[in-house]
């Protein structure tokens, strides 16, 4: 019984920091349509953290597979708000 409860803990903490981890990109992602100061590195420390997180983890498809959504379009989000213009949907998947 104490091996499946232990192998319940394992599994759910990885859906908690993926869980986490999205919510810290999604997060950045509204701070920067926001245009609040300093976003872009927040978004950008996000997406760097979520990555991190996928590769210390050996079974995270589902997390890496959002991952490879998600960061071209917060790139074009970073690069759009560094020269100066807005970040609104406009991005190509």
């Amino acid at each position: 019984m104490t091996a499946r409860k232990g192998v319940a803990r394992l599994g759910n903490s990885r859906n908690n920091r993926d869980a986490r981890a999205k919510d810290e990109v999604y997060r950045q992602m509204f701070r920067l349509e926001e245009s609040r100061p300093g976003a872009e590195k927040g978004l950008a420390l996000g997406l760097l953290r979520a990555w991190l997180a996928a590769d210390t983890e050996p079974e995270s498809g589902e997390g890496r597979n959002w991952l490879k959504k998600i960061t071209p379009i917060c790139l074009e989000m970073i690069e759009t708000s560094l020269k100066g213009g807005e970040t609104g949907c406009h991005f190509v998947q």
